[in-house]
């Protein structure tokens, strides 16, 4: 606690003074008045398991994995390597529909949640929750492969160790065309700090691109956005964070795009975001590097893979199972 108390003083979170004469700590003054405990480490918040060792923290969500398996019976059910089949496409159907999809639905609401701390289901199950409104047997049975890989890994989740450094790193990719119903495209990226996971997305455009290049600096503009956010965070806790920002990006295009001063017809039309990525670029709070796609990490959040290829990218996420022997 006084290590803590130091820190925080240090950081300029608050000043530390000695107490008045005369005067009672506010923390004695509620004790006598409510019934508090005294919890001392945090172990468990929201259905978060939080494990604390020397090397640094992990954030999982294993009771809440175990309760999900048992309510659907699949406790002893066969494990899988991965979470979703390779190449699976997945669309809206009339086809075999599901006569009562209320226990479906809650399953799915239920796997959101579980997300929180997963992310190498967050593609697949934000994929699934699309089809709520007429889930079809296809979509159950999709929804019963990610149970099987939760079986494999139910303690997996997110790890902060204490040595990491300080710098961000985000990962920025396009689907383009991905959703077969729309064939609007799909943004994803997701942030490191230092070594730790603190920030993913996938979601789908809201309108079509007309090209893979667009669709690619929608998504480093999205990233972009998220840097911001984070810089701002850190301003308010006082942690200075004076070197750029790195983006990576698997599309020249789109990083040409990103470093050319002269807007083109056939961009004309993303003008704000080349905007607002230029801007940063320029003062430095961005970077942008080229990265072959066969190292774009940021697939994991789109695509379907296979168990060589999926575990690779896992471990670029730097997420890990504790309970894992």
């Amino acid at each position: 606690m006084e290590a803590e108390l130091t820190t925080l003083e240090e950081n300029g979170n608050w000043t530390i003074t000695d107490l008045p004469s005369g005067k009672q700590p506010v923390g004695w003054f509620l004790n006598e008045e409510f019934k508090i405990k005294n919890l001392e480490q945090l172990k468990y918040v929201l259905g978060i398991e939080v494990a604390w060792c020397k090397r640094g923290i992990s954030l999982s969500q294993r009771q809440y994995a175990l309760e999900i398996l048992e309510e659907v019976g699949y406790l002893g059910c066969k494990r899988a390597d991965f979470s979703m089949e390779t190449n699976l496409k997945l669309h809206n159907t009339d086809e075999d529909l599901l006569t009562d999809p209320t226990s479906h639905r809650r399953l799915i609401g239920k796997l959101l949640y579980l997300t929180t701390t997963r992310p190498d289901i967050f593609y697949f199950v934000g994929k699934l929750s699309q089809f709520m409104n007429k889930p079809a047997k296809a979509h159950i049975n999709a929804t019963y492969r990610v149970l099987r890989y939760i079986k494999q890994n139910q303690g997996q989740g997110l790890y902060f160790p204490v040595d990491s450094e300080l710098h961000i790193k985000d990962f920025c990719d396009s689907d383009w065309g991905g959703c077969k119903d729309t064939r609007n495209s799909i943004t994803r990226y997701y942030m490191l700090f230092g070594h730790s996971l603190v920030s993913w997305k996938s979601k789908k455009h809201s309108m079509v691109s007309r090209s893979s290049t667009e669709a690619e600096y929608r998504a480093l503009a999205s990233a972009t956005y998220e840097v911001l956010w984070l810089k701002y965070l850190l301003a308010d806790m006082k942690i200075d964070h004076s070197v750029p920002a790195l983006l990576f990006c698997d599309n020249q295009s789109a990083l040409h795009i990103a470093e050319n001063l002269v807007f083109h017809e056939r961009t004309k039309h993303t003008e704000i975001d080349c905007y607002v990525v230029r801007e940063k670029l320029q003062v430095g709070v961005t970077k942008t590097i080229h990265i072959s796609s066969d190292q774009q990490a940021a697939d994991i959040l789109t695509k379907s893979f296979g168990k060589l290829q999926f575990h690779n990218l896992l471990r670029k996420m730097n997420m890990i199972d504790i309970y894992s022997s």
